[in-house]
């Protein structure tokens, strides 16, 4: 069962992921590492076929022709082009996906972007929160009548799996400041809207189950992984990106082991919806705002509002 503590669970992607027969997979940031090292991951247990979103093109065919280097038996993986900080891409590649398949098992939620500096998106969004989170609630959105669908079949399992992070901690001590979530949010440091757009992704989750019982949906933290995460640093943190090379030189570790939390909440069945899981398995070890059962409904409700006029023209 899912730990309550501080002790990890043992789990290798190789003898603990289930079989995968028939069943759909999309997930962001694929082309490269923790996305890309997922879809490998995945591919080894016989889905029907795997999406793999991501902004470049020539990046995503990359981690195609490399993932099926390694793996020979592949299943098709298929690349779906998404801007996430663009309603306008995502309308588009959620209308792409639904064209082409009439189920998805697992919507893995794992693309982001870290303290960069301060801007907004396309829609007018902070740029961390509305390409963390508004991005990420667009898609699922979009996608739920195929997930519904799915889960309403016998003996189906259906999952969403959204990338949080421990840096929810730096989040404002409020949690959530609404007031900052369609500006620059100037007045924040970096790492504190960064903060906000993953208690974010974990509060989505949480309350993502309350809405929708039927779908096992979770929130996790990798770790401190090697990843190209940290490459949208903006040059104004600089001492927070010395502290980080620092920090994964010591105590950071390498992608495939920065995905066993991810893999493990998208397929076992220890998993409880709606919790926040950090390596692996570990639950209870979020600050309390993850556990704010008014702060997320208030998420919900502001972002359903934001969202209640977006749809897939057919």
């Amino acid at each position: 069962m899912a730990s309550s503590g501080s002790k990890s669970l043992q789990f290798n992607p190789d003898k603990d992921i289930p079989s995968l027969e028939g069943k759909v997979i999309l997930g962001t940031g694929g082309s490269s590492g923790l996305g890309k090292q997922s879809i490998l991951e995945f591919s080894k247990h016989g889905p029907k076929e795997i999406w793999l979103v991501a902004r470049s093109k020539a990046k995503a065919h990359g981690a195609i022709d490399d993932i099926k280097a390694q793996v020979p038996n592949a299943p098709p993986i298929k690349f779906l082009p998404m801007d996430l900080g663009s309603f306008v891409s995502i309308r588009e590649s959620a209308k792409t996906f639904t064209q082409q398949s009439d189920r998805l098992d697992i919507l893995l939620l794992n693309a982001g972007i870290m303290s960069v500096p301060a801007g907004t998106t396309d829609d007018g969004y902070e740029i961390q929160f509305g390409t963390n989170h508004m991005g990420h609630a667009l898609l699922t959105k979009l996608l739920l009548p195929t997930l519904l669908t799915t889960a309403a079949e016998p003996k189906s399992d259906v999952r969403v799996t959204v990338l949080a992070s421990s840096a929810h901690r730096y989040a404002p001590a409020e949690g959530i400041l609404f007031d900052t979530l369609k500006n620059r949010a100037e007045r924040l440091s970096t790492i504190t809207r960064y903060g906000q757009s993953k208690l974010a992704n974990a509060l989505y989750a949480k309350e993502l189950t309350q809405h929708y019982p039927q779908l096992t949906s979770s929130s996790i933290q990798p770790g401190l992984v090697t990843t190209n995460l940290a490459n949208t640093m903006s040059d104004s943190s600089w001492i927070m990106r010395i502290a980080w090379k620092v920090a994964t030189a010591f105590i950071g570790v390498d992608v495939p082991t920065g995905t066993l939390n991810q893999l493990w909440a998208s397929t076992s069945k220890e998993v409880v919806s709606g919790t926040y899981y950090e390596p692996i398995g570990r639950a209870g070890l979020g600050k309390p705002h993850t556990n704010d059962d008014a702060l997320a409904k208030r998420l919900w409700d502001w972002t359903e509002k934001e969202l209640k006029d977006e749809r897939i023209d057919m």
